[in-house]
């Protein structure tokens, strides 16, 4: 009996703090085991307690998720799809040359977010439902994996 391979793909921005820790808990949860998901970043700073607290309130666990950077899956099988997630005026956004299919979706930073503890919730709330809804036009939906271009938002 043949069976498929998990699409592999590798979530990618700066702190792999955020964005790209909700972006693998997502896709892990919403595509089980039909992918093989990661995330990294060009200076990881650890795991914000926020994302966790995001996640957790849409029934995720994000407990077991660390930072790492980027040079760790160097000598990693190859990814069908790597996808960064910074914002425009990133600077230190992570590009690995040669693997898969390189896609960016410019998300905001929560890391980034002022305000009361509430108001940067909000913040990553905001953010984790906009990777959420575009992970499932994306990757939930086959036909969309040919995208014309390598921006997809």
């Amino acid at each position: 009996m043949m069976t498929d391979k998990p699409i592999r793909v590798l979530f990618l921005c700066t702190g792999n703090a955020c964005r790209s820790q909700m972006a693998e808990a997502l896709l892990r949860k919403l595509g089980g085991d039909r992918f093989d998901v990661h995330s990294a970043g060009s200076i990881p700073s650890g795991v914000f307690r926020e994302t966790l607290r995001a996640l957790a309130e849409i029934g995720i666990d994000g407990r077991a998720q660390h930072s790492k950077h980027w040079s760790v899956y160097l000598n990693a099988p190859a990814f069908d799809y790597v996808i960064t997630l910074c914002a425009p005026e990133a600077q230190n956004c992570p590009i690995l040359p040669g693997e898969g299919r390189h896609l960016h979706w410019p998300f905001e930073d929560p890391a980034s977010a002022i305000g009361t503890d509430q108001e940067r919730m909000e913040v990553f709330r905001r953010v984790r439902d906009q990777l959420a809804d575009q992970i499932r036009r994306f990757f939930l939906n086959p036909e969309r994996r040919t995208p014309k271009s390598n921006t997809e938002r």
